[in-house]
């Protein structure tokens, strides 16, 4: 039987309100909040280890939950059933069918090194992303492009900033996904043989002229300032999205879904060759 709580003080769901709500708790605690159904049914699916799982029964049924359950690979450490004024507390949609979980954020380990074993591995490097909303719409491309990886360099935000899940639908939990340096990044890519192709407002090569079919990491910036000095130097070639009106920048997550598929069209091309 699991265990009930109705009490917004209870030092769980106090902490589950800390996680929520203060980027400096979830990285002391190396712990972060989900929720949504298909959220956290993802992060389960792609194993993410969940401290505690809180629903209401009054608004979530224990079938959608087991639902959730029966993928995961590791299993909750503890299912807890709450009231609908703790729910309130610990979760922004609290009156619709919803869970939320307190996960641990998983070691990155050696999976980059697995990544770019894969054939012609498809890299997507993010610096300096200013908004989380951003970052969330950017994951959910990379997913459907199939992206072997992702590094997010110097971002202005946690990676586990709930806008950011929330706005992946939970496609933050399905790619190999890395917080780290620009420098580190790009020693990574080098000893991996990935070619670096940055985009930039003033490069003369189209995006649609550059082989894209082979090892390749396509390195986009914030939107205010583009990428950095460093990245047009670790770059192997600096590559442009032709535009004909003018105005002389789009939304970074509209940038990456044109280069990102840029590079599934050439390959998709080469495959049915």
């Amino acid at each position: 039987m699991s265990r009930y709580l109705t009490s917004p003080s209870n030092p769980l769901i106090k902490q589950a309100i800390l996680l929520k709500n203060k980027a400096r708790e979830r990285k002391s605690q190396h712990a972060f909040v989900a929720e949504g159904l298909r959220e956290v049914r993802l992060a389960l699916l792609n194993g993410f280890e969940a401290t505690h799982l809180f629903y209401n029964p009054d608004q979530t049924d224990q079938d959608t939950v087991n639902q959730i359950l029966d993928g995961a690979i590791i299993q909750p450490d503890e299912v807890v059933t709450v009231s609908q004024s703790v729910l309130e507390k610990i979760a922004y949609r609290s009156s619709v069918p919803n869970v939320v979980g307190i996960f641990k954020n998983k070691p990155a380990g050696k999976y980059f090194q697995r990544a770019a074993q894969a054939t012609a591995p498809l890299v997507l490097v993010l610096e300096g992303i200013e908004k989380p909303g951003n970052l969330g719409a950017i994951l959910r491309t990379a997913d459907a492009a199939g992206v072997s990886a992702v590094f997010v360099c110097e971002p202005d935000f946690d990676l586990y900033n709930p806008n950011a899940i929330r706005a992946s639908l939970g496609a933050i939990f399905t790619l190999p996904l890395f917080e780290t340096s620009s420098a580190d990044a790009a020693q990574l890519l080098k000893k991996e043989k990935v070619t670096i192709f940055a985009t930039y407002l003033e490069a003369a090569k189209s995006v649609y002229s550059c082989n894209l079919k082979e090892a390749a990491a396509l390195v986009l910036g914030a939107e205010a300032t583009g990428i950095s000095k460093f990245w047009l130097e670790q770059a192997d070639q600096r590559i442009i999205i032709p535009m004909s009106g003018q105005v002389d920048s789009m939304n970074v997550s509209a940038s990456a879904a044109i280069v990102l598929f840029e590079a599934v069209r050439q390959r998709q091309a080469t495959t049915n060759h």
